[in-house]
């Protein structure tokens, strides 16, 4: 085997890659803005048809790295299998499915089905006639397929083994072993796996041809006096969690990272609703446009910035109290280079991550990688937050009164009380506009 060989992360572009104008398309709709360290890394060598070993976590982009070209490859015309991906779960092979849906939705005549047991293997028997090019299975019904002459591998030239060493954990070695030897020997056997124990050293010398073994060098985490932890909540609810979080901690300056540009857009246009100073930063934007709100941002007037990975390289701003993973990042350095946006300096800083569904994975790799403990909060109630903003606004009425100069303000009060109202009623009516948005900075409630 070749000796691994070190990525330095964001090497190539999309554009770099030169993908045809129908996968360009679909990764824009997708929102990505350029490729991870491992797609970058690794779609090179398998367009050009080389045996590829990679060590890549769940979470780093793997799948487009063996999906786009896999996709390339297809020729629709044929409508025998091409290329079959082994998956170790049923959820797996779901997830890989929907993102090459999802990679293929502008080329024409492709289809991919997932196959898994607990689905009714009629329903997959009807798909597979029907012609399929790229077939995702869990290793035992595919064998079932197979015994059932229900699936042929006479046409297969690219083989994917997608997280190996689980298969290999889950007892699955057999099954592997003989759905490969049933592949024609010229296929191209492309491997991905977190570790890289014996065992996967032992099939990949028995299967591929001279594999390239690819790796990405992860730099090490270095944020002791970042404050790191992570919410459970579900999608639907993020945009809540993110608001009672900066009010329950009064964050004057936060920046919020997503996955795309289109998320951006979306989260600026809703904070911007609900009365947060918020502006937005991507890839589609120029590098003016960048710099002026990147201006206002260390000015202060923008209290949320929220940003893509690629948008916030190359932020150096001051004083940033806190950071959002709205979004899980796709890969591990991701994570590091987001939360070391804040806690500069020796001053504290605090990392919140919003994890949900299939997310708690990525989290769990996320956290075996940086070596540090990332707490798990519960969210915050509405009562938490209301306490928390009551006392904000007595902290601002105590610093008011310490000021003086409160003479015109005593007359509007002295006003109130000729009615027959008690100064306690007209404080506490002060305080319940407050609280219910009337006279608060964003005016909501």
């Amino acid at each position: 085997m070749n000796p691994e060989k070190p990525l330095t992360p964001h090497t190539l572009s999309f554009t770099d890659l030169k993908l045809s104008s129908e996968l360009q398309r679909a990764i824009e709709d997708m929102g990505f803005e350029e490729p991870t360290p491992i797609q970058s890394l690794a779609i090179p060598p398998v367009r050009e048809g080389k045996d590829v070993i990679g060590q890549a976590y769940t979470g780093t982009g793997k799948t487009a790295a063996f999906g786009i070209p896999a996709l390339e490859k297809i020729d629709p015309a044929d409508r025998r299998v091409q290329s079959i991906i082994l998956c170790p779960t049923r959820e797996l092979a779901i997830q890989v499915s929907e993102e090459l849906r999802k990679l293929s939705s502008y080329l024409r005549g492709i289809r991919v089905i997932p196959i898994y047991g607990g689905q009714p293997i009629e329903r997959q028997i009807s798909a597979l006639r029907q012609g399929v090019h790229i077939v995702i299975g869990t290793p035992g019904r595919v064998m079932d397929h197979m015994r059932r002459r229900t699936l042929s591998l006479a046409a297969v030239n690219l083989v994917v083994l997608d997280e190996a060493d689980v298969m290999l954990d889950m007892g699955f070695r057999d099954d592997i072993e003989t759905i490969l030897r049933g592949i024609p020997k010229t296929r191209q056997i492309i491997l991905f796996s977190a570790t890289m124990p014996q065992e996967i050293l032992e099939l990949a010398k028995r299967y591929q041809k001279d594999p390239l073994v690819l790796k990405v060098v992860h730099r090490q985490l270095t944020v002791p006096v970042i404050e790191q932890v992570y919410f459970e909540v579900q999608e639907r609810m993020k945009p809540e969690l993110l608001s009672r979080i900066i009010d329950l901690n009064h964050l004057r300056s936060s920046l919020v990272f997503c996955n795309t540009k289109r998320r951006v857009d979306e989260l600026v246009n809703l904070f911007q609703a609900r009365g947060y100073s918020v502006e937005g930063l991507h890839g589609d934007m120029n590098q003016p446009q960048r710099e002026r709100v990147l201006e206002k941002f260390r000015r202060g007037e923008i209290e949320v910035l929220i940003a893509t990975d690629v948008a916030a390289r190359g932020i150096d701003v001051e004083g940033i109290e806190a950071v959002f993973n709205y979004d899980v990042p796709q890969d591990e350095e991701y994570y590091v280079h987001r939360i070391g946006r804040t806690g500069r300096a020796g001053r504290p800083g605090s990392a919140y991550t919003f994890v949900s569904g299939r997310d708690m994975q990525k989290m769990r790799e996320i956290q075996r990688y940086t070596g540090a403990r990332i707490a798990q909060r519960p969210v915050p109630s509405p009562v938490e937050v209301e306490e928390a903003r009551a006392g904000i606004f007595l902290d601002r009425v105590r610093e008011i009164l310490e000021a003086g100069d409160l003479g015109r303000y005593i007359q509007l009060v002295e006003q109130l009380l000729r009615e027959d109202y008690t100064s306690l009623d007209v404080a506490a009516a002060l305080l319940k506009m407050n609280m219910m948005g009337e006279a608060s900075p964003r005016g909501r409630s």
